[in-house]
């Protein structure tokens, strides 16, 4: 079985050999793919999505249609502060509030403009996960770029009853990220729920359980004295 780290770079090197990634380049990053406007429409048409009023969205450049869809329909939108390295972890948008149009606020930039800072505490119950990729599998499992951020996120949020079992986990990729072989997870990855591509919804017959919370046991500790909420919570 190939390592995640074997993927992730066999899928940047394609992504770039196919011409299918947009500036600035898909290697090291969540790659911001040609058609990744065209999955935020193939999206909205998911049930899940559709009667979702709250949303987290990762902030990579990808999905920022996929966010300013979100803010456009008037459902709040949580982002992830960069590397959860501030004390309230978690930005939150709510169109009713946003002085700025939808575009302007689905940005990193614009988001920090626009948005919120919030504590785990003040957040909502979130309806539908968006989360970034570098490569995934049928069977819904799925490489990031190597942080380990998304499994986080989900980890503190279901810790914080924020999220559930049940909460839906969605991803948009070009279908060049889609690859035949066995991606190796551990009980802290979090699995898909749905992949959208350009083109069309998989729905993913889920073969993972998705994580109940932090396993700190798998975390280094200087990954948890980098982050804030990490540290002050009890383990």
């Amino acid at each position: 079985m190939k390592s995640k780290k074997q993927i992730r770079s066999e899928v940047w090197r394609l992504l770039t050999a196919e011409r299918a990634a947009r500036f600035p380049g898909a290697e090291g990053r969540i790659p911001n793919f040609i058609g990744a406007e065209a999955c935020a429409k193939i999206l909205a048409d998911l049930p899940a999505w559709k009667k979702a009023r709250v949303v987290k969205i990762n902030p990579d450049s990808p999905q920022r249609a996929v966010r300013q869809r979100a803010l456009a329909e008037g459902k709040i939108l949580y982002m992830p502060a960069p590397r959860l390295a501030e004390d309230k972890p978690f930005i939150e948008l709510d169109p009713e509030r946003l002085k700025g149009s939808p575009y302007a606020a689905s940005s990193i930039k614009g988001a920090l403009q626009h948005g919120r800072p919030v504590s785990l505490e003040e957040m909502k119950k979130i309806d539908l996960i968006v989360c970034g990729s570098v490569a995934v599998a049928p069977d819904g499992a799925r490489v990031g770029k190597g942080g380990g951020y998304s499994d986080l996120e989900y980890a503190l949020l279901r810790e914080r009853k924020k999220v559930g079992a049940n909460t839906p986990i969605v991803t948009s990729v070009h279908p060049l990220q889609i690859v035949a072989e066995k991606i190796p997870m551990t009980k802290h990855d979090i699995p898909l729920d749905v992949i959208v591509t350009p083109k069309k919804l998989i729905i993913v017959k889920r073969r993972y359980r998705k994580p109940h919370g932090i396993y700190w046991k798998l975390l280094p500790e200087d990954k948890i004295a980098a982050i804030p909420v990490l540290k002050k919570s009890p383990r």
